[in-house]
């Protein structure tokens, strides 16, 4: 179910009307059950991940607090996860008989308890479940810092053969059937019909800094299985983030909660908001968008500007609306999530945007990538490839594809850049005028938008024809471009608005920055235009499939 659907609306209304009745005590497991109910809607197979994920994580966890992890821990870990690959791998949900075929005793049993090679599976889960037990006390025996180094590179190890069998297998088996391909070797049949799971690079990403937090001593709060359960699959943002940090997460829900009316109306207000971005915006553009860089003809200078723009507006609209839908519902359980986008387009410098956009990832790969890696401690040359490495792997984690690889590049390259011309730069010449800050507004604005035009056309022969329109058609005014859905063409300007006031009026919502009458206008605009975006043929969200 997406978030800006109908079927969500009703799904969060059941689940928080039982949420504001029961006890903290089952608030948690209510969220958890909700969680696993949530992400089983698209793929219950996909669960056993997520299951499977949290409990090696947190068997890493209990390593490094407590030492050792128990027996009756590992019967139990042991016990659900064979059990989670039973309930969500070797039943076939979807051959579930329905009311008819359940009163006609006409159900096929056969289909319903799986085949022949999801019983092997599960086979072969067990026997691996055997071998972690027998071994754990080889790794159980060893000095304290050696345990704890082993579990934690074994742990992130672990983690990344996960999402990287599920996310690049058949890309790195492309790659080299690229380079064997005049060696009369043939890789490609090592392809396997591999499904990426939705929502794979987040939660993995959150289990991973959960281990090497763990590792620095980071997590001090005491928390259960089932409450770290919950941190890895929170319904509102395991599809795609923001990519919380265990240590503020389980500080909230570890103890009662109190919600309060301001942060119901700020919960409301983001949820609505981000609904508003959504279906009036970035569903609006997408046919102007696509009808330039999915065409097959040759697009004027103009086409490729205006469509550039209009994506860098998509995207903007599609992953922060996400994340305000994501926020409000968490908040409407008084929970905060990690604030993802702060007004990225008015920034004036590469490394000014990306401490607005992405946030939770940019700082996750600050905090496990790039300081790792050496920072800014070793020299400057060394900074500079930190920097370029650090964006290539983060235009990796986006999706197995060059394009993206190349746009992480793009922006490591800006970023190295604007570092040189802050290193030579006196701060007694700075400009302060608005002229200026506009000025420096303006270029960042244009060097993000191509690094979207790289982010879109997946092509590399493309992504090469587009930029030489720009470059040696210049001036080509031929419009060609799919007009906007009248939701986008209206919605535009009353975005531009917000966002203004947002940014110039401290950290405030604009609703409080605002008299009555205006921002009750606002509102009305608001709804109005989410009703004339319902209209028009609702798309994926961008980042789900990352």
């Amino acid at each position: 179910m997406q978030l800006n659907s109908l079927t969500y609306i009703l799904f969060f209304l059941v689940v928080y009307i039982f949420y504001r009745i029961v006890s903290h005590r089952f608030q948690n497991i209510l969220l958890l059950i909700a969680s696993y109910i949530f992400y089983a809607w698209w793929d219950v197979r996909f669960l056993f991940l997520v299951v499977f994920s949290t409990s090696l994580n947190y068997c890493c966890g209990i390593i490094f607090r407590e030492g050792i992890i128990s027996t009756r821990q590992r019967i139990f870990f042991s016990v659900w996860i064979i059990f989670a690959c039973l309930f969500t791998l070797v039943i076939q949900w979807h051959y579930l008989p329905n009311l008819h075929e359940i009163s006609t005793f006409n159900i096929n049993w056969l289909a319903l308890v799986g085949t022949s090679e999801t019983w092997l599976l599960l086979l072969v889960l067990s026997i691996l479940v055997l071998i972690f037990n027998l071994i754990y006390h080889q790794i159980a025996s060893l000095a304290e810092k050696r345990k704890r180094d082993l579990v934690v590179v074994l742990g992130v190890i672990a983690n990344l053969l996960i999402l990287g069998f599920f996310k690049y297998y058949n890309f790195f088996i492309d790659n080299l059937e690229w380079l064997l391909s005049g060696m009369n070797m043939n890789p490609s049949r090592f392809h396997l019909n591999i499904i990426l799971p939705i929502g794979i690079s987040f939660y993995t990403f959150k289990g991973i800094s959960y281990v090497i937090d763990n590792y620095r001593g980071q997590v001090e709060i005491k928390h259960s299985f089932s409450e770290f359960s919950l941190f890895m699959a929170f319904f509102p943002s395991i599809l795609a983030g923001p990519i919380d940090r265990a240590s503020s997460f389980l500080q909230q829900i570890c103890g009662a909660r109190n919600i309060s009316w301001n942060q119901s109306i700020r919960g409301i207000h983001l949820f609505v908001y981000g609904l508003f971005k959504k279906v009036a915006i970035a569903d609006g553009v997408v046919r102007s968008v696509a009808s330039v860089f999915d065409s097959t003809g040759q697009p004027s200078w103009i086409d490729v500007v205006i469509a550039t723009v209009l994506f860098t507006i998509q995207i903007y609209c599609d992953f922060s609306g996400y994340t305000d839908m994501a926020r409000g519902t968490a908040k409407l359980f008084g929970i905060d999530l990690m604030v993802n986008f702060r007004l990225p387009y008015f920034s004036k410098n590469p490394r000014e945007f990306w401490n607005r956009w992405h946030i939770s990832l940019s700082t996750w790969l600050r905090d496990y990538l790039y300081i790792p890696l050496g920072g800014n401690r070793k020299g400057k040359i060394e900074t500079y490839r930190n920097l370029v490495i650090t964006m290539a792997l983060g235009g990796l984690w986006h999706g197995a594809a060059w394009n993206f690889v190349l746009w992480g590049v793009y922006h490591g390259f800006a970023l190295c850049v604007h570092r040189v011309f802050v290193s030579i730069r006196s701060a007694a010449r700075e400009h302060k005028s608005v002229l200026y800050g506009i000025a420096k507004m303006t270029a960042c604005f244009i060097i993000v938008s191509y690094g979207w035009l790289l982010f879109r056309v997946s092509s590399l022969d493309k992504i090469i024809s587009l930029t030489s329109t720009l470059i040696f058609d210049f001036g080509n005014f031929n419009l060609g471009i799919a007009w906007p859905r009248l939701a986008a063409v209206v919605s535009l300007p009353l975005l531009v608005i917000i966002e203004i006031v947002e940014n110039y009026g401290g950290e405030k919502p604009f609703y409080q920055k605002m008299p009555v009458p205006i921002w009750t206008a606002v509102y009305a605009a608001i709804i109005f235009c989410i009703a004339i975006g319902m209209t028009t043929e609702s798309s994926q969200f961008i980042y789900m499939v990352f």
